[in-house]
């Protein structure tokens, strides 16, 4: 078949498609403002683009849009019930300190957990879990947090609800071939990908999977901050004393690398600068390296402890509680691109930031000016009110908070009222769309509907529960692929791959289409894939003469399986730092995961939707 001419239309579009995707690889822009910015841009240019103002927005009233949005809200009423909390504690239960135990149960648990409740939230519960379990029997997190991001993804193909990525392209084939999936469209292939994705992570991948952290009950010993931890005392000339802790530390006025973590006095310990004043014989622990310390100890005649050791125990055991914490900037945190001094942490919430790990990079010093960036992890010194109110804005998550002192055991995890309900609001939203004519958008709004009457969830818990930015982006992307198909843009790009069809056959076309959608899914996003890709699988499919549906579901397949970057999927980005890992991990471990389900994947659709 000849490739058709491409129309002025079509060559717009495509300008438009590549500056987008420009900008999601590079985030010069959040990925969702880039998305909104699509729209607008489509709007604008109706003429070229054959995409009016009302089809521009139609995204944001899709049954796709919505179910996710609905989604969300059910997820978060089950974590807030403890059930996903409740599953981890099972698990630590069974796997009694075996490392390929724990791996098993890990993938068997987050996979199957994933088909049915978001996998971010998820990730999120088990990321401490298991750092916590993995630290206790002394094997390095780095082994098992990789793991639980792709079982998690794995587990997101078994249903509809699994992830945004079927829901999106549920509604793309009902509109490009008049048949949306049910809940259970696609579960018998979902389940032999999960299958096969878990055996190979817990033989193959387990061995490629580096330890890139050493296993550690000690924050401080985790982050290596022995030589930037130190104490000094007051001495009596000192020109501190009469000075405010608060107007030294938290002021401009102090051009030194250095912050306070604690103020002994009289047998009582502070954390961080309050607004005591200095007084001689005070002995002050401070983060800084020893050059700081020298120069620090120097300008204001102070006597240094070289021989104290601070611990994490000398950092929380304070008559004025704090503690020490792991957390992970999420994407849509209200830190993102902020600094540390433009944040005000330290001023408005206690919390002082002691270092950050970035991939396998270690930032100990220069922190105030250092921007948060998606996905770095951050040693942070503050309260138990401060880090519950970070956790729950969104800014933060937490991925080690250790065990208060007064606890000699793990404590046992409970279901509390709310447990029954929600899950059987949620197996009602799941059943009722199963064997019904009512669409999932439906039974899912009627399942938050359900949330909020019976006291499961709050209003505000609701509307927070949402990643509006995942909202945004899905909205604003949807019309990309209605220009596609209308400027023929879509068809010129299968009749491109139709070339290769005219000497292969179309089981190898269509497992093309799944590994070109991987490899653009892990460095743009998964939901962006589907929209660009399915109406040329689509097409292309048509040109062949072959099945059509099979080959949207290869490509969605394809999307889903976004394993060799940690930017491509959120969950991946989400054990990025913790673990301490390489950019090019995630290369090593997960481009051969892709290449089996590839086969897998391109084998059963086959079978299930011959071509």
């Amino acid at each position: 078949m000849a490739v058709p001419a491409l129309s002025t239309g079509g060559l717009v579009v495509f300008g438009l498609l590549g500056v987008a995707l420009v900008l999601f690889v590079t985030e010069l822009l959040p990925p969702d403002v880039t998305a909104i910015g699509v729209l607008v841009s489509l709007a604008v240019l109706e003429p070229y683009t054959q995409v009016p103002a009302s089809d521009a927005i139609a995204g944001f009233a899709s049954p796709a849009t919505i179910t996710i949005m609905a989604m969300y809200i059910l997820s978060e009423g089950v974590q807030e019930a403890g059930l996903v909390e409740w599953l981890g504690a099972k698990l630590a239960a069974l796997t009694k300190g075996s490392e390929r135990r724990l791996l098993g149960s890990t993938v068997g648990v987050a996979g199957l957990t994933a088909g049915f409740i978001n996998n971010t939230p998820v990730v999120a519960v088990f990321i401490p879990m298991i750092t916590q379990l993995a630290n206790e029997n002394g094997i390095s997190p780095s082994k098992l947090l990789m793991p639980l991001s792709y079982a998690a993804m794995l587990g997101g193909t078994l249903t509809l609800i699994g992830s945004a990525t079927n829901l999106l392209a549920s509604d793309l084939s009902r509109s490009l071939l008049g048949r949306p999936f049910t809940m259970f469209t696609f579960t018998k292939l979902g389940v032999i990908v999960l299958v096969a994705g878990g055996l190979y992570l817990v033989t193959i991948g387990w061995r490629l999977t580096p330890a890139r952290v050493e296993p550690s009950s000690e924050f401080t010993q985790e982050f290596d901050l022995e030589r930037h931890l130190s104490q000094v005392v007051v001495r009596e000339e000192s020109p501190l004393i009469g000075q405010r802790t608060t107007d030294l530390f938290l002021s401009a006025d102090l051009e030194l690398d250095l912050d306070l973590l604690q103020l002994e006095r009289d047998d009582e310990t502070y954390m961080g600068a309050t607004r005591h004043p200095f007084q001689e014989g005070d002995v002050l622990t401070v983060r800084a390296n020893p050059q700081v310390l020298n120069e620090f100890a120097t300008q204001y005649d102070l006597r240094q402890l070289p021989r104290e050791e601070i611990t994490d125990a000398t950092l929380t055991e304070t008559d004025h509680p704090g503690l020490l914490a792991e957390v992970v900037v999420p994407d849509g945190s209200g830190l993102v691109g902020e600094t540390l001094l433009m944040s005000r942490l330290t001023e408005r919430f206690d919390t002082t930031v002691l270092a950050v790990r970035r991939g396998d990079e270690l930032i100990r010093e220069g922190l105030s000016d250092r921007h948060f960036r998606v996905g770095d992890t951050l040693l942070v010194q503050t309260t138990e009110t401060a880090i519950d109110f970070l956790v729950d804005e969104g800014d933060l998550v937490v991925t080690q908070r250790p065990l208060p002192p007064r606890w000699t055991h793990r404590p046992s995890v409970s279901l509390d009222w709310r447990a029954p309900l929600t899950l059987g609001i949620l197996l009602s939203v799941v059943g009722v769309a199963a064997t019904t004519s009512i669409s999932i958008a439906i039974t899912a709004l009627g399942g938050v509907v359900a949330m909020v009457a019976t006291g499961c969830l709050s209003t505000a818990d609701a509307y927070d529960a949402v990643s509006w930015n995942v909202i945004f982006l899905l909205a604003g992307v949807l019309p990309l692929g209605v220009a596609l198909q209308r400027t023929g843009g879509a068809e010129f790009l299968a009749a491109l791959v139709g070339q290769v069809g005219a000497v292969a056959p179309p089981i190898f076309v269509l497992g093309l289409f799944f590994v070109l959608a991987s490899l653009l899914a892990a460095v743009v996003t998964p939901v962006a894939t589907v929209v660009v890709m399915i109406p040329v699988a689509v097409n292309t499919a048509q040109t062949l003469g072959a099945n059509p549906f099979a080959f949207l579901l290869g490509t969605m397949f394809g999307a889903s399986a976004a394993y060799s970057t940690p930017i491509g999927y959120q969950t991946n980005l989400m054990v990025y730092s913790p673990g301490g890992y390489k950019f090019t991990d995630y290369a090593r471990v997960g481009a051969p995961l892709q290449l089996l389900l590839a086969v897998v994947a391109t084998v059963g659709i086959t079978v299930f939707w011959p071509l």
